[in-house]
């Protein structure tokens, strides 16, 4: 997508774990998962100009929160392709920030990836290149699944991407109630020794399940315990999700602190966005439909 400017803009929408499960916690520290992830309708917007040098603006709702342009992982994405390949025409990148920061919904990772994917477009690199995959690796563990955004398995410490489901679109309301949940907070919470082995239920067999819906229901977020010690602000989200009408069903994104309700409907999916800006106001909060 261009506009008549010539910049060429990118999407990095918001991912959202529909299901997280915690397999244990490697000797090197890392945390195996396996998590189902889709990607919203909307999020933040990155514009890509070719220029000599590397540069990054940010603007928008959140950019304070995003914190300074050098430390953003849309740099740390392009220098680590850069250094991968030798001579990577490079660029001056603009990001408008809507997307909370440390929401759980990948927002910086999605940013990244729509960073790589510019870079690649610019310098005739495929989406499967062993060093973009890389390159989205050694930028953070969310990004190799936001490199192309469609719903997926993820598993392992993020470096293991299925191919796409066939997921319907899911009418489905984000809300967050505007308190940050850094991510090594709730995995410090969720008290795993290295090389422990995780109980916290059995996994979910997609495959075979009756219908997505099902399958969903029967998965969780083992991330939401530990996270409701950290912001147990969290809790409300979820009930007043979970009582709207036509919610199917209500969960935590990542580590939090954006929840989640799906619905059987674009209707209810509307009303009940209405109900939460009126109860809530100062919340953010998102229709949209997950894909």
């Amino acid at each position: 997508m261009g506009n008549a400017f010539g910049v060429r803009l990118w999407r990095a929408p918001a991912k959202i774990n529909l299901s997280l499960h915690i397999l244990g916690r490697r000797l090197d520290g890392y945390h195996e998962l396996e998590s189902v992830v889709a990607f919203s309708g909307f999020g933040d917007m990155l514009g890509f100009t070719p220029a000599d040098e590397l540069g990054l603006d940010v603007e928008g709702p959140t950019a304070v929160e995003a914190g300074p342009s050098e430390d953003n992982l849309v740099i740390k994405a392009a220098r680590a392709l850069a250094a991968r390949a030798p001579g990577l025409r490079l660029g001056r990148f603009s990001l408008r920030k809507v997307l909370p920061v440390a929401a759980g919904i990948g927002g910086g990772s999605s940013d990244a990836a729509a960073a790589l994917r510019a870079l690649a477009h610019l310098n005739g690199i495929s989406l499967d290149d062993p060093r973009l995959i890389e390159a989205a690796a050694a930028t953070g563990a969310d990004v190799p699944v936001c490199l192309q955004p469609r719903a997926r398995v993820m598993a392992g410490i993020g470096d293991r991407i299925g191919a796409p489901l066939d997921l319907p679109p899911l009418p489905s309301l984000l809300v967050n109630p505007g308190i940050p949940t850094p991510t090594p907070r709730v995995f410090a919470a969720l008290g795993l020794e290295r090389g422990a082995a995780a109980n916290f239920g059995p996994a979910v067999d997609f495959a075979h399940a009756a219908g997505w819906l099902a399958a969903l229901r029967a998965a969780r977020n083992d991330l939401q315990p530990a996270a409701l010690k950290v912001a147990p602000e969290i809790s409300e989200a979820l009930e007043r999700l979970a009582s709207l009408p036509g919610a199917l069903l209500t969960r935590m994104s990542g580590s939090g602190a954006t929840c989640f309700a799906v619905f059987e409907d674009r209707a209810t999916l509307m009303r009940g966005t209405r109900e939460i800006k009126a109860q809530r106001p100062g919340w953010w909060a998102r229709p949209t439909y997950l894909r």
